[in-house]
């Protein structure tokens, strides 16, 4: 299994400096959320691309890809009726792909709840017409760099678009692209009916990333879910992807989060590994 972490947790951290650390825990992946290096991908020059790279290969981490695609954007949205923003904002991803690529990544996690969110007025079936629109639009770019695309369901609390697994998964048909896949994610899941275990084996043959988190919004392990089942499941689907540590509470500290849910991951994959 191959664990990493998502580097926004580092608030305030150089690069060189979350790189240094992430790798001496132990991971050997690190995701990247594009606001932490940058207002938009045009400031992150080609030299700093190669910096950034450079650094994390330097200390042996491979950089994943990228998540909270539209995370602290303005004038970007999924499911929009206004055609133009649809337009911005597969032009977007597409630049989004190009600094992915060029950090020497393969897949985006589409999550980004409020710039997916429909609007008043707009129908679930037209908000997913507005979605696989901008999707397919951007596709044919992403697959050029050789980066998959992912979407990721969220809760209703989060979002009241693409809230499981299977609704991504229709998606995900409609579309029939080889580069546009599923995300899952424990937390996420953990708000379906299923139990996230069936969810993993059921959508097995179209997910390509994994995030692992806790229902208290903390690391694997760091609450009450049992991570068991969960890399049982994973283990038996043989799923060849990263498992990338995502949390939302930072409160205990990045050091301690990082090092108690690569321990905790580690002590659970060994144990279902025999």
């Amino acid at each position: 299994m191959k664990f990493a972490i998502c580097q926004e947790l580092f608030v305030d951290w150089d690069w060189e400096r979350q790189c240094r650390f992430i790798a001496e825990t132990g991971y050997t992946g690190i995701e990247v959320a594009p606001f932490a290096l940058a207002e938009s991908p045009a400031e992150v020059t080609a030299a700093d691309r190669d910096r950034l790279r450079k650094t994390a290969g330097d200390y042996g981490l491979e950089i994943i890809g990228l998540h909270w695609l539209l995370a602290k954007t303005e004038g970007l949205h999924l499911t929009t009726a206004d055609a133009p923003t649809r337009e911005r904002t597969a032009s977007y991803l597409k630049e989004l792909a190009d600094l992915c690529t060029d950090l020497g990544g393969t897949v985006m996690v589409f999550g980004s709840p409020q710039q997916r969110d429909r609007e008043e007025g707009v129908s679930a079936d037209e908000a997913r017409a507005h979605a696989v629109e901008v999707f397919r639009a951007c596709l044919p770019h992403l697959a050029d760099c050789g980066v998959t695309l992912c979407m990721e369901p969220l809760t209703t609390k989060e979002t009241n678009f693409c809230n499981t697994c299977a609704e991504a998964a229709e998606m995900i048909q409609e579309i029939d692209h080889p580069n546009f896949r599923l995300h899952q994610d424990v937390k996420a899941m953990l708000s379906e009916q299923t139990p996230v275990p069936e969810l993993i084996r059921r959508y097995a043959d179209v997910t390509a990333h994994v995030h692992a988190n806790d229902s208290n919004l903390l690391g694997p392990g760091m609450g009450d879910t049992d991570f068991a089942p969960i890399f049982e499941a994973l283990k038996q689907t043989q799923y060849p992807g990263w498992v990338s540590v995502e949390v939302f509470d930072y409160a205990p500290g990045a050091e301690l989060i990082a090092e108690k849910s690569l321990k905790n991951m580690e002590k659970t994959w060994t144990a279902v590994s025999g």
